[in-house]
């Protein structure tokens, strides 16, 4: 299990850092000039390496679940973070979302974690889906559909509690799962459509919120044209931008490039789709000079094994 995760967490951080110093670009302009390597500064003024909160925010997660599963302390690592007193790459907060920073003022408060999150519909960020991953692994041996929902839900609303936000980050966790398996990536994408259509049979979830998702679970979102790929900070066009780079590619190292290159929300579309592409390809197909380019990457190694092994304790 060791190696997952370390190929999942590694997988987004490179990603997120890959994204960093472009982000907000256009597609135009990265057809153009396309991100080929990691490089430093650009957009946010960052040495090489560096990560965002996409990243920030999936490590104080797996932090809290080198302990165990408890909310209210995933919550508390929120606003650690926040205050840069955990999981800054360089010991300042240089980048979050206006839902996240809502979300941790309440939990700021002493509200309960799963109800701080934004329940609107213009609270359909993506910030909740870029740090789901480290959920995956504490759900890997869970065989109950239900539970993996619910706690889906309740680690997405302490910043996004909006169905669409939530919804999003329960399909890539069930496709994460089904990867899992050993399954082939396209194997595993069936799986997961087959897992979503009996889930909902018996739903009374509002139909207009789940035929938002149809091109993802109705379609196979891999044959789209990129024309009609979007990658913006928008939950679902992050998740359809992700999946869709992931299915299109052959390593991880064109999974995130390609992700990168979609321009607009770079570093999240990176993270999201190099967590997913991190534990399918494996650790091994990540290229090392990036892997030693990112900063505390002794941090995030050392994460990855406290997370392994209190996992494997309660398996």
């Amino acid at each position: 299990m060791k190696n997952k995760i370390e190929a999942g967490l590694l997988g987004l951080a490179v990603g997120d850092a890959l994204g960093v110093p472009v982000e907000f670009k256009s597609r135009a302009y990265l057809k153009e000039n396309p991100v080929t390597e990691m490089f430093g500064f650009g957009t946010h003024y960052q040495p090489a390496g560096t990560w965002s909160d996409d990243s920030s925010l999936t490590f104080c997660l797996a932090e809290s679940l080198t302990k165990s599963y408890d909310l209210n302390d995933i919550a508390k690592n929120f606003v650690k973070w926040y205050g840069a007193d955990l999981w800054t790459p360089h010991g300042k907060v240089f980048d979050i979302g206006i839902a996240t920073t809502h979300a941790i003022e309440n939990i700021a408060k002493g509200h309960q974690p799963d109800l701080c999150g934004g329940f609107s519909e213009s609270d359909n960020g993506n910030g909740s889906l870029m740090r789901i991953l480290p959920l995956v692994f504490y759900l890997q041996k869970q065989n109950d559909i239900e539970v993996i929902y619910q706690k889906v839900k309740e680690v997405s609303s302490i910043t996004h509690a909006h169905f669409r936000s939530i919804f999003a980050c329960f399909i890539y966790v069930v496709y994460c799962l089904e990867i899992l398996k050993d399954k082939d990536k396209f194997e595993a994408y069936k799986d997961m459509q087959n897992v979503l259509s009996k889930f909902l049979e018996n739903k009374s979830f509002n139909p207009v919120e789940i035929q938002l998702f149809d091109r993802i679970l109705k379609n196979d979102i891999s044959q789209y044209p990129e024309v009609n790929i979007h990658s913006s900070g928008y939950v679902l066009d992050s998740l359809q931008a992700s999946l869709w780079c992931f299915l299109n590619s052959d390593s991880y190292k064109e999974t995130v490039l390609k992700a990168v290159n979609l321009g607009e929300d770079t570093d999240t579309t990176g993270a999201i789709a190099g967590g997913l592409a991190g534990i399918y390809f494996g650790l091994k197909s990540i290229p090392q000079k990036w892997i030693e380019n990112l900063v505390r990457i002794n941090d995030i190694k050392d994460l990855a094994e406290r997370l392994a092994d209190n996992l494997n304790k309660n398996i």
